[in-house]
């Protein structure tokens, strides 16, 4: 039975191929890996190659090694080796009816043809250097309809979290809702904002990301910023959100009620969202139209009820006129509108109605193994 492979570290490439060598290292370089590079097993006494000086079998070895990327000439050098995890078979020959073959006398986890799995070989090698691990719980907060409250209890839920020692990153996902990080106070903390990441391509480094962003009140947060610019492209704000999720902890979304490509995008990446629905009727009509757009893409949406309801429409009667659970309900939080513009971010006050509610949510939510409890 092969052995779980050792997280972080260093990948090692296991090849004579020249040509198969440069894209390799081509790749490794775009992930952000510095590899070691061998002619064969290094426990079997193989020759160190380019890009390995000063390894030695302990480090850079087939048993310590993170990922093993097996080049086609390799394999039969590497028939023996003990089994263990994280052992790819990489080539240039698309058209190979044997390699499947020489994948399972190697005991190779995936076989990669190059170029197409370009991309797919650069993610799993970033995951090696990024370490990355379970990903972040990710919850976004929309309203059901204007003024419901939806920001306050996104940056609330992040607070709290922080404040619980969770790796948090608060993503403002409304360009026309005027920043998350003035809501925080921190329009002038340093930092990149979504136009900044504008022009991405592929995959975007979860650790650069993180300490590219401003950081305020022990959480990190991406914002829109003051100027022109509202529009991100769909692709750009795809990498960004799954980038936020791979270092782990709790990402927070404040998503805009209208659904369009790039916040489809966003809610494909959530393990859930919450609707804030002030306890009235109009609202609550307001709230279905909002919901059925949100349920084409979303997993898993659930009703927060904002306020004292009216007679004889109790929170469950809004959520049943909805068809969501119900996950809660916030009343209305005596100074709180002063004590934002005063600088005091929703959530602060640890006695507060917002900040109870936003405490029992994640002691239920990342007290669940599996994610976002019924």
């Amino acid at each position: 039975m092969a052995g779980s492979a050792p997280g972080g570290g260093r990948p090692l490439i296991i090849t004579e191929d020249p040509l198969l060598l440069d894209d390799l290292l081509r790749l490794c370089a775009a992930a952000g890996a510095e590899p070691h590079v061998r002619h064969a097993v290094p426990e079997q006494g193989g020759a160190v190659g380019a890009g390995a000086a000063g390894a030695d079998a302990g480090n850079g070895g087939w048993d310590c090694a993170p990922l093993v990327l097996v080049g086609d000439d390799a394999a039969r050098r590497v028939r023996g080796a003990p089994r263990r995890a994280g052992v790819l078979l990489v080539g240039r020959d698309l058209d190979d009816p044997h390699v499947w073959q020489r994948a399972v006398e190697i005991g190779a986890e995936e076989v990669l043809r190059l170029p197409d799995a370009e991309s797919r070989l650069v993610d799993r090698i970033a995951d090696v250097v990024e370490g990355a691990g379970r990903p972040a719980l990710a919850v976004g907060v929309i309203g059901g309809s204007g003024g419901a409250g939806a920001s306050t209890l996104a940056c609330a839920l992040a607070v709290r979290a922080a404040r619980a020692g969770e790796r948090t990153i608060l993503i403002d996902g409304d360009p026309l809702g005027g920043g998350m990080d003035v809501l925080l106070g921190g329009e002038s903390a340093e930092g990149l904002r979504w136009p900044d990441f504008a022009a991405s391509r592929g995959r975007v480094g979860a650790g650069a990301l993180e300490e590219s962003l401003p950081e305020l009140h022990d959480m990190r947060v991406l914002s829109w910023d003051r100027g022109d610019r509202v529009v991100v492209p769909p692709a750009a704000i795809r990498s960004v959100v799954a980038a936020a999720r791979r270092r782990g902890g709790v990402v927070v979304v404040d998503l805009p009620r209208r659904v369009d490509e790039a916040v489809a995008e966003v809610l494909a990446q959530l393990d859930l969202v919450l609707m804030v629905v002030p306890g009235e009727l109009r609202s609550v009509a307001a709230a279905g139209r909002v919901a059925a757009g949100v349920r084409m893409v979303a997993r898993d949406v659930r009703v927060v009820v904002r306020g004292r309801c009216p007679s004889g429409l109790d929170p469950e009667s809004v959520a049943g006129l909805l068809g969501a659970p119900l996950a809660g309900e916030v009343p209305l939080e005596v100074g709180l509108p002063g004590r934002v513009a005063e600088g005091e971010p929703p959530g602060t006050q640890a006695k507060g109605a917002l900040a109870r509610f936003c405490d029992g949510f994640w002691q239920r939510a990342l007290g669940s193994a599996q994610g976002v409890p019924a």
